[in-house]
């Protein structure tokens, strides 16, 4: 094998081995720090009660909390109470510009999915012929005069996921694409590289 071919044989898998490795160690990565930021914050109070350190017992108390929201949020006097604290949220200054849009993009990977994307369209904007890819969020009908209308709201976003422009499109313009909503927010966040080669419609 010539140099050249053997430069290039080296070059095309350390490449592929760098786009292998990155998308793990990144994951690893922020699993850790998220880890140790939510010890760091419960481990000092376990700290001064047991008086030594409990590595992993703060983890392990945001694990219960965050079980214990998810039993409230399952009845209904709970369902009240995060309504309730929903809407002061939403209500702060600039926490609540973006609370709706972060919990708006939690939702869409809920199970239940009562809220939040409901399904991956594609849609004509932001001018006739040029297609983007929106989430359609509700269904709307809007009282024209020349009768009734019945539009999507579609969520089209922009260079981030969490921001981008809400649209009203007429249902029979709202091409859907088949994907389920963890695939099309695949496609956002790659910048359309997992695009696939066909999509089905609906």
């Amino acid at each position: 094998m010539e140099r050249s071919g053997i430069r290039n044989w080296l070059k095309v898998r350390m490449i592929t081995g760098f786009f292998v490795t990155v998308p793990a160690v990144a994951t690893a990565w922020i699993l850790w720090v998220f880890w140790s930021r939510i010890d760091d914050i419960f481990g000092p109070m376990y700290e001064r009660a047991f008086g030594r350190p409990v590595p992993g017992l703060g983890f392990m108390t945001a694990v219960t909390v965050i079980f214990l929201m998810g039993a409230l949020a399952r009845n209904v006097v709970g369902r009240r109470v995060l309504g309730w604290a929903d809407a002061v949220l939403e209500r702060l200054p600039v926490f609540g510009r973006l609370y709706p849009s972060v919990k708006m993009l939690v939702d869409a990977f809920s199970p239940e999915r009562r809220s939040g994307f409901k399904a991956v369209v594609l849609v004509q904007h932001p001018r006739e012929g040029g297609w983007a890819f929106g989430f359609v969020t509700s269904e709307v009908v809007v009282e024209a005069p020349t009768g009734k209308q019945e539009m999507n709201t579609v969520f089209v976003p922009t260079n981030n996921l969490y921001l981008g422009d809400v649209i009203l499109v007429p249902r029979a313009d709202v091409l859907h694409t088949g994907l389920s909503v963890e695939e099309g927010i695949r496609v956002i966040l790659s910048a359309g590289t997992v695009t696939p080669s066909r999509l089905p419609r609906f």
